[in-house]
């Protein structure tokens, strides 16, 4: 059981680095291990409007996790679904395709980390994507990773972006263009009405002879000789078992889970290792710090009207030949991503970026879609997009079955919360234009008549995820950062890290495509070093 690389994770990093480094060495073997199953098949998985029953409960593709108690949401515990299966989160999420504003990436290179910057990530955007607009500038056609407009537009979708014009915000056709502020609808990662998750673009249906898969097999630890790593620790089928790396092991396992890893394979702060009976191969403080989110707050509105999707006998009726003309063609309500329309807003115009993201949901969407109603209506989000509180993740247990603690700390920065209530309000401003406003409805939790006061309470009472957790395994070119530049764990040779949990803060927009992007980077990083290796043996 040795393979030259050995990649944790099956997700939107892992599929793309395990996908192209297998390509770029094809005389090297390669093996991607997931803890959750094959979801090729899945059924739910591949029909979009699926996310509504994946996102809710802990299955075998969700982890289901849950945060600790959080002070700043009146001590709620927040919930955050992680994918658990080949394609990770991509297998399970909403599908939308934005990249952030360029501006976050130059942040990035001024921080320290080197090669970062908007010119240097923007052509591997374009590599991956297959944009079914074609290629230009901005944009790549000929990539794996397909991203498409929505085959189907619930009507009420239309209504929240004619409302949003009517109440002063300019359309926007490309989030991903010159310009990203504005509203619209997003494009999603769709091929033929279905989902394109990471793992079918770049796995499931591009096969390589020296890539191998292993699928429901969890990562108990990095296995190091001395402060090299050199295999991991895997049990499955009832049994564990070393795989050994020859070259490089690399953990994609995303934000909860990477720094999990680290910390129970001896990387991470020294005390809380110790304490948790962990032997400490390199102290490394900031593994598991820097936890970032977006903090998420919706207005839930009931209408009587049956156009959204919801759950009544008519709403019910109709599912039938939406589901044939899905099976058949690829169209109707089960193409739609739920999210289908939303945009990039600026709280005051004197910013040089949106600092609010909003997605309309043609369904009543009840935390997390747990609470369910009966009836039909919408949903409207508001996020800040980059929050100033920080959390962490820390071991529950040195065993890596074990979920880890995840504390967000929402809201122990008043200026997170502050700025929410801002996006609230210009959810109002929308939801008052004429499109929607003339079609009625009540609000579940929220009034137009609540003062600020109410309206914080209101938001401390239900915000919590919209699903981007980052940065806690932080890429900086200072020695406390966890990784490097080049994504290789400071203080051990042999392992990097190579997800969102690199981003040092987080992106202004959803975070699939840009962890999509980190992967295809590293891809070359790593085949860059291997080359670098074979120059060196030739030389020797």
């Amino acid at each position: 059981m040795q393979y030259d690389y050995i990649i944790v994770g099956a997700g939107s990093g892992g599929c793309a680095l395990a996908s192209r480094l297998a390509d770029s060495c094809p005389d090297a073997s390669i093996a991607l291990i997931e803890a959750g199953p094959h979801t090729k098949r899945n059924l739910f998985v591949n029909m979009p409007v699926g996310v509504a029953a994946l996102v809710p409960f802990r299955l075998k593709t969700n982890y289901g996790y849950e945060t600790t108690p959080q002070p700043g949401l009146g001590g709620r515990c927040g919930y955050q679904p992680r994918g658990r299966g080949f394609g990770g989160s991509s297998a399970i999420n909403a599908m939308i395709y934005t990249r952030g504003h360029p501006l976050d990436y130059d942040d990035w290179a001024q921080m320290g980390c080197d090669g970062w910057s908007w010119p240097d990530v923007l052509p591997y955007f374009r590599r991956a994507e297959g944009n079914e607009r074609g290629a230009d500038a901005l944009h790549g056609a000929d990539g794996p990773l397909t991203v498409s407009d929505l085959r189907f537009r619930n009507r009420f979708s239309e209504r929240f972006v004619r409302a949003a014009v009517e109440a002063g915000f300019r359309q926007n056709d490309d989030f991903n263009g010159p310009d990203q502020e504005g509203v619209g609808f997003y494009q999603v990662t769709q091929r033929d009405g279905r989902r394109c998750s990471v793992a079918r673009a770049y796995v499931y249906d591009r096969p390589r002879a020296n890539l191998h898969t292993i699928a429901d097999a969890t990562v108990l630890r990095v296995v190091f000789e001395g402060k090299r790593a050199v295999g991991v620790e895997v049990a499955r089928d009832g049994r564990t078992e070393v795989l050994d790396a020859r070259a490089e092991v690399v953990l994609a396992a995303g934000a909860f889970n990477s720094p999990q890893l680290l910390m129970c394979s001896g990387v991470g702060p020294a005390v809380h290792l110790q304490s948790m009976g962990v032997p400490v191969v390199h102290d490394a403080p900031d593994v598991g710090q820097n936890l970032i989110d977006h903090i998420d707050f919706t207005i839930n509105k009931r209408t009587r009207s049956i156009e959204p999707t919801g759950i009544s006998l008519r709403g019910i009726a109709r599912m039938g030949p939406q589901f044939v003309d899905f099976m058949r063609h690829g169209k109707g309500m089960l193409s739609s991503n739920v999210a289908e329309a939303g945009g990039f807003i600026k709280s005051r115009p004197t910013l040089d970026r949106p600092d609010l993201q909003l997605h309309f949901c043609a369904a009543l969407v009840d935390d997390h879609n747990r609470h369910m109603h009966w009836g039909h209506g919408y949903s409207l989000h508001a996020c800040v997009l980059r929050p100033h509180s920080r959390g962490s993740v820390t071991l529950a247990s040195g065993d890596a079955r074990v979920a880890p603690v995840i504390d967000p700390r929402f809201f122990s920065d008043s200026r997170d919360l502050d700025l929410l209530v801002e996006g609230v309000r210009v959810s109002r401003r929308i939801l008052d234009a004429p499109s929607l406003a003339l079609c009625g409805g009540r609000e579940l939790y929220t009034h137009p008549g609540h003062n600020e006061a109410q309206l914080r309470a209101t938001i401390i009472e239900h915000a919590d995820t919209i699903y981007h957790p980052v940065g806690t395994c932080r890429m900086g070119g200072d020695a406390r950062s966890v990784v490097d530049p080049q994504l290789r764990v400071r203080g051990v040779t042999g392992l990097r890290v190579v997800d969102a949990s690199v981003m040092p803060t987080l992106i202004g927009g959803n975070t699939n495509s840009p962890t999509v992007m980190i992967g295809e980077r590293a891809a070359e990083f790593m085949a860059a070093a291997r080359r670098g290796m074979e120059i060196a043996a030739v030389a020797a």
